[in-house]
């Protein structure tokens, strides 16, 4: 573990270094200075290191060289404090932390902020303190938010194991804490209700940060409401009046660019255009997959789309660094180039495009064009945190059957609507036919089948329904245990042979993904810890969830990202319609629905 000293520990030492009267372990020469506080770029200037912390930045830091301290040439090129992502999970890249980090870390990440609800859904406080644990072993930065909602909304939905007020609090205790993570309840906020407000207040009296989480757009009472609760930002906005109106109520807006989230360019027209104060505006990923980590990049992506929406790079670059070292109340530790700060930085040689040529955390190099030079170790995952899918029974094709109302022909059925590329759903309607008294999907229309397994405690439950919007044609089926937030198991597909198959085989490998088509695995991606990460290389992992995608297109699929909106499928805290454990949700009212009209 490359640890840092705390700032008052270091301190007589960087009062040495920056008057020079003391050699620096680093001193980065002739470079580009980029000052986020200020907003300047400040050409030929040095920057002096020690004790893993900025020590000094001047025209001339020659005084600060002796003879073992290491000497970079920066040859002109731009020094830019390392990226922050302020709000993600990092299951949902399917890795451990410490694969997370060795993936991001040549992006230019250099802190996260993570909210590891997904893995509390399925282990509870027991599953954070695991990851929490890993999170601090990494060379980088990674700061962990204590899950505020498992379940994400109680009587909809049952999880493997719950938090509770009590679990808030004592997680505020853990060093790693930083926050409260995103308090995806916002109904029983909205409503006062006390174990909300425990678990707002427990984070409050640590002066730690509410994560917020509102999505509705419904900016009236409501929202109001939630605001008035203590949630500091929100990331659910998806378009213009979002943003607006959640800095107006004294949030801060954060912009997300995942995998699947698109919500940057509909959102950052309110600083480009409107003129609104940018440093409350703050740029997160929210869910990454490998194969996005390892192709296209992280926090380096988010920003460089920010800027090709037309924010200045300087801005953008603030929104991806001081801003959320700001907002979690760490712009004394992180976030830029100053001196008693982290010694976290980049090299590149184009400000707008960010080539990440060399990264530099801590004091340390990690990375150098692309390739990781340092160890990311890994947390000793016991046997609880890899036994996790309890089926309670090998399933057939009538555990997914859905049964007509006696004597039909046909039913007005109650469908769930993909929309591409967000994370709402649509409540849509489909007149099915009956065959031999049993609903069928309707592959001419895109309507396939949705079951929600459960696999928590092997009661052998089973709820069906139908979602459209895949695409999918032939024999298939394609299960994941992946299944926000409470991680049962969702298989969609066309036969119900095939989606029994599905789910027998997620259960034989300990959870993850897989395809089925015409009788047979085309694809799978194992995902043993929890049933929602890999312990593996992100590179290995993407290389399996790329043929993942590949064999969902095999079965027809046209949707970008489509996994993370099967994913998603059970999330009943974003309207309009989902599927739990316990019947078809009416997110709009936040209740359970019938299937059939």
């Amino acid at each position: 573990m490359n640890s840092v000293k705390s700032w008052p520990e270091a301190a007589p030492r960087l009062i040495a270094v920056a008057a020079g009267r003391a050699p620096a372990d680093l001193v980065i020469r002739a470079g580009k200075w980029v000052n986020v506080h200020s907003r300047e770029v400040l050409a030929g200037h040095d920057i002096a290191i020690a004790e893993g912390r900025f020590a000094a930045i001047a025209p001339d830091l020659s005084a600060s060289i002796g003879p073992d301290t290491q000497v970079i040439e920066a040859n002109g090129r731009y020094m830019v404090p390392g990226l922050c992502d302020a709000h993600m999970h990092i299951e949902s890249g399917m890795l451990t932390p410490a694969e997370f980090a060795a993936a991001v870390i040549p992006h230019g990440t250099t802190t996260m902020f993570t909210d590891p609800h997904e893995i509390a859904n399925v282990l509870g406080l027991a599953g954070v303190r695991m990851m929490h644990d890993e999170a601090l072993m990494q060379p980088v930065n990674i700061f962990t938010q204590m899950p505020s909602c498992a379940p994400s909304a109680p009587g909809l939905e049952t999880t493997g194991f719950e938090i509770a007020p009590e679990d808030v609090a004592e997680a505020m205790h853990w060093p790693g804490i930083i926050g409260l993570g995103e308090m995806m309840n916002f109904p029983g906020v909205i409503h006062a209700d006390p174990k909300m407000l425990a678990e707002i207040a427990a984070v409050q009296n640590a002066h730690k940060t509410v994560g917020g989480h509102y999505a509705s757009p419904d900016l009236g009472a409501p929202f109001r409401a939630y605001a008035a609760g203590g949630p500091a930002d929100d990331h659910e906005g998806t378009c213009e009046a979002d943003a607006i109106a959640r800095v107006r109520q004294g949030m801060r807006s954060m912009m997300r660019l995942g995998s699947a989230w698109y919500d940057v360019e509909t959102q950052i027209t309110a600083v480009t255009e409107k003129g609104l104060d940018p440093r409350n505006f703050i740029l997160c990923t929210d869910d990454c997959h490998s194969g996005t980590l390892v192709h296209d990049g992280h926090m380096n992506r988010v920003y460089r789309h920010a800027v090709a929406c037309g924010t200045e790079p300087l801005v953008a670059l603030q929104m991806c660094t001081i801003n959320t070292a700001t907002h979690f109340g760490l712009e004394r530790e992180l976030g830029s180039i100053t001196p008693g700060r982290r010694a976290d930085v980049i090299l590149t040689s184009d400000l707008a495009a960010l080539p990440v040529e060399m990264v530099i955390a801590r004091g340390r190099v990690v990375a150098e064009n692309g390739t990781l030079l340092v160890e990311c170790p890994h947390y000793d995952w016991p046997e609880s945190a890899r036994a996790t899918v309890h089926l309670g029974k090998t399933l057939a094709a009538p555990d997914f059957e859905i049964a007509a109302p006696k004597g039909a022909n046909t039913v007005t059925a109650k469908v769930i609507g993909v929309v591409e590329n967000q994370a709402p759903t649509k409540a849509l309607t489909a007149e099915l036919s009956v065959q031999s008294g049993i609903v069928e999907p309707d592959e001419a229309r895109g309507i396939a089948q949705i079951a929600l397994v459960e696999r928590h405690r092997g009661t052998g439950g089973v709820t069906n329904g139908f979602v459209k919007g895949f695409g999918y044609k032939g024999r298939m089926a394609m299960g994941s245990t992946v299944a926000h937030d409470s991680h049962h198991m969702i298989v969609v597909g066309t036969d119900r042979e095939m989606m029994a198959a599905c789910a027998n085989r997620l259960g034989e490998m300990g959870g993850g993904v897989s395809v089925w088509q015409d009788g047979a695995e085309i694809a799978s991606v194992p995902l043993p810890i929890a049933g929602l990460m890999s312990d593996a290389p992100a590179a290995e992992v993407a290389a399996r969830a790329a043929r993942m995608v590949e064999a969902m297109a095999e079965c027809g699929c046209t949707l970008n990202n489509a996994y993370m909106q099967h994913s998603l499928l059970a999330l009943v805290v974003i309207p309009e319609l989902r599927i739990s454990d316990l019947g078809l949700v009416d997110v709009t009212k936040f209740e359970l629905t019938d299937l059939f009209e």
